[in-house]
């Protein structure tokens, strides 16, 4: 994905459908967008939209925790878009968003790892978190985090919206764990979107032609996404959760228990 204004690519993709999500990439926000779509959104002003668009920004250095309607509005509104919609926060730089499309799918990646958060196998003990903050780092600070948008032309059931996000997510883990050994970051989010007016599908797992779609689109622009955060930076990917600059791993252990 190129920083141009309307960046969409699915001419020289011969698997992708020629009714793909348009892609934009300005001042720090990347949109994605297509008419009409419903989207669900797993970030912090979540939930189901019906609007065009749904956007990713890059947060600066230093900035204060605000009201976040407020903040993404007024992002939106200097860069230029005049669409409302769902809108996730990265401390990655925009430029470093990757995109791709595969068969009816669409979709954008932004990637940073310095908050991995770890699940180990044998926890040896712990404590739930504090209080619900959303990260494990100093408020203010702008952290790595994955991103995820997924927009697919097909018209998906409530189910399969809902399912979409798992599988995106499942992808993203799976992907993660390969690269790094983390399954993923303390504030990773994904927002998932369909056409209403599209070919029907009732299902979006593994097996279906959008599950399969998103999976490959995700693995391949997440893949994408790390080499152009990573490489060639002064920063690297952490080795492991003790030098990562922040972090989280869930030590606590469940108490299991049989049903009747």
């Amino acid at each position: 994905m190129e920083p141009t204004e309307n960046d969409d690519s699915a001419e020289s993709d011969d698997s992708a459908e020629p009714t793909a999500f348009e892609t934009t990439r300005r001042d720090g926000v990347v949109r994605l967008r297509r008419a009409g779509v419903e989207w669900l959104s797993s970030g912090a002003d979540g939930g189901r939209w019906e609007t065009d668009a749904a956007y990713n920004l890059s947060i600066p250095d230093g900035w204060p925790r605000t009201d976040l309607e407020t903040y993404v509005d007024d992002r939106l509104e200097r860069a230029g878009f005049d669409e409302r919609g769902p809108a996730l926060l990265t401390g990655v730089d925009i430029a470093d968003a990757r995109g791709a499309r595969c068969g009816p799918v669409t979709a954008i990646v932004t990637a940073g790892l310095s908050n991995p958060a770890v699940l180990p196998m044998n926890p040896q003990g712990g404590a739930l978190p504090d209080g619900d903050l959303e990260s494990a780092t100093d408020p203010g600070d702008p952290v790595g985090t994955v991103n995820v948008l997924v927009g697919t032309t097909r018209s998906l059931s409530a189910g399969a919206l809902a399912n979409l996000l798992t599988v995106a997510a499942e992808a993203k883990t799976a992907t993660l764990l390969e690269m790094t050994g983390f399954p993923g970051t303390t504030s990773d989010a994904i927002i998932v979107g369909h056409d209403p007016a599209g070919e029907r599908s009732e299902f979006s797992g593994t097996a279906t032609v959008v599950g399969a779609a998103t999976r490959a689109c995700v693995r391949d622009a997440l893949l994408e996404a790390l080499r152009a955060h990573y490489d060639g930076s002064e920063i690297s990917a952490p080795p492991s959760l003790e030098a990562a600059k922040y972090g989280l791993s869930t030590d606590v252990a469940a108490d299991v228990f049989d049903l009747d």
